[in-house]
């Protein structure tokens, strides 16, 4: 139970990450933080133990995203335990590569699930749930403007998040709540890393002119000041967390 006035943010895909990291910089920015997560119960109890031990207050809720049914427990069983919802920041996604050609419907289909469904079903239940003077962080990717072969489907879910932040921005008028998007570039997670030759991550960390890749603290940083106090004037945005790659 909330014990304090600390706000209170909804991190989906937290348990690992970028979503684990957001967790962690909103939790040192004195948020309580709920830790959404789809399958990975050790890895959220771990974060939320590890949240707790540095003196937050955290929450593990298993949901998954692309159920409205699954969405509304979340945000039920976070008022119930906080008793309020400030902040909701939309990071869980996937991504699965190949050329249009070679799509089979059930990958199309999860990425819309999850990247478009999923993200459409926090925003629907944060407009009628969220507290004015909340802030939605939606999570799109820098491939919608690099518009690389293989990313057709990827870039396009994500295409329709950043469509979906700007109309948001302006339908939640009048009750002083944000809605901004964060498009990361390549960024050094186990997810990226895995499986890719080092002279593959050696070449995508020389593209952005800063010459490295991101970290998952730099797109946790770029989180925290859109949920925080001097992001309040940025609205209907997408922000492109990747270095000047594009």
């Amino acid at each position: 139970m909330n014990t304090s006035d600390s706000k209170v943010a909804i991190v989906t895909g937290a348990s690992r990450g970028i979503g684990s990291e957001i967790a962690r910089r909103l939790s040192q920015d004195g948020f309580s933080v709920v830790v959404n997560y789809a399958s990975s119960a050790t890895e959220a109890d771990a974060l939320v133990a590890a949240i707790q031990a540095q003196g937050g207050q955290a929450l593990a809720v298993k949901a998954n995203v692309a159920s409205a049914e699954d969405v509304r427990r979340l945000f039920n069983e976070t008022e119930q335990y906080f008793g309020s919802v400030d902040v909701v920041v939309n990071n869980a996604g996937i991504m699965a590569l190949a050329t249009l050609a070679e799509t089979d419907d059930e990958t199309l289909d999860r990425q819309i699930d999850i990247n478009f469904k999923g993200t459409f079903n926090t925003m629907r239940e944060a407009a009628r749930r969220m507290r004015d003077g909340g802030r939605v962080i939606n999570f799109s990717s820098s491939v919608v403007a690099m518009l690389q072969p293989t990313y057709g489907v990827y870039a396009g879910t994500k295409a329709a998040v950043e469509a979906m932040t700007s109309v948001f921005a302006k339908e939640l008028r009048g009750r002083n709540i944000t809605v901004n998007a964060v498009a990361p570039g390549p960024t050094a997670t186990d997810l990226f890393l895995n499986g890719k030759p080092q002279e593959v991550v050696d070449r995508l960390s020389r593209l952005a002119p800063l010459e490295r890749l991101g970290q998952p603290q730099d797109i946790a940083a770029t989180v925290a000041f859109l949920a925080g106090p001097d992001g309040g004037w940025i609205n209907g945005q997408t922000l492109r967390a990747n270095g000047g790659i594009i």
